[in-house]
């Protein structure tokens, strides 16, 4: 039974475990972070400390000490020189120990011990708390006064404030119902329209079709024209022509030209008929 036994032999001799322990407070110092078991861990804070806080005191004396300890050169330097003044504000607890589970082959608990003030992402998040003034005098202050003063006129502006966004909502989306009914209601009306267009157009082709066929009609007939009207044609026309040559000529040329003869040629067959009759006459 281990009864009033702390220390913790980790089964080993003394020389052993004196010099384990040592190794291992050299290896803390030096890289500021190690991995081991939990009992080791555990073992060696009780060593490594006491150590610790003899180095803020920089005296030879307090060198030989550790370095009997450490018998390190290397570590002992460290120490005093880095450590040291890391620590100096610490009243104690420089070590940190983090469980990291359990070891495969014997099931050993494992761990990670450090330095506390080389811990550089665990030192940002930590930040100084702020200290509150306490008052001992009784009653409501000021402060408080006016913010249970300030507290309903807040939520009456909350109030507005939901009650003028909810009006804003309502108006967005009638906007918005509106400008789809409009919408909706002009594809419609252009759809009507265009489909009344074609529906006229089509009417509208076979009426200028039909009045197309008429204008051919009529311009046909027009071309068309009976003999007789080209006979009645000809024969104004050559009365027109005698009549101007008749008063362009002088009389003399009238009464020397042979009465059978003409110089002209004659245009008509109707104006043929007439100098025939008239040559009957005179003979």
């Amino acid at each position: 039974m281990r009864h009033g036994k702390k220390i913790n032999h980790l089964g080993r001799t003394a020389s052993h475990r004196k010099a384990m322990l040592s190794n291992m407070a050299s290896s803390l110092i030096l890289n500021k972070r190690i991995s081991t078991t939990l009992a080791k861990a555990k073992a060696l804070r009780k060593y490594v400390e006491p150590l610790m806080t003899k180095a803020k005191n920089d005296t030879t004396h307090s060198r030989r000490v550790v370095f009997s300890y450490l018998n390190n050169k290397e570590s002992v330097k460290t120490l005093f020189d880095e450590v040291a003044e890391k620590i100096a504000s610490r009243p104690g607890g420089y070590t940190r120990i983090i469980k990291t589970g359990t070891r495969l082959g014997d099931n050993a608990e494992m761990c990670i011990m450090e330095l506390v003030d080389y811990n550089e992402l665990l030192l940002k998040d930590t930040k100084p708390a702020k200290s509150k003034r306490r008052s001992r005098r009784g009653g409501k202050s000021k402060k408080a006064t006016e913010t249970v003063a300030k507290a309903p006129a807040t939520v009456e502006t909350t109030e507005e404030i939901v009650e003028e966004t909810g009006d804003q909502v309502e108006a967005v989306s009638e906007e918005v119902v509106e400008a789809a009914s409009d919408e909706v209601v002009s594809t419609a009306e252009d759809a009507v329209t265009e489909e009344a267009v074609e529906t006229t157009e089509k009417p509208l082709d076979q009426e200028e079709a039909a009045g197309a066929a008429e204008t051919d009609s009529a311009e046909a007939t027009e071309t068309v024209e009976t003999p007789e009207d080209v006979i009645e044609a000809e024969s104004i026309e050559a009365t027109e022509a005698t009549d101007t040559e008749t008063e362009t000529l002088p009389e003399e040329a009238t009464k020397e030209e042979p009465s059978g003869e003409s110089t002209e040629e004659p245009k008509s067959e109707a104006g043929e008929k007439d100098d025939a009759s008239d040559d009957d006459k005179e003979k």
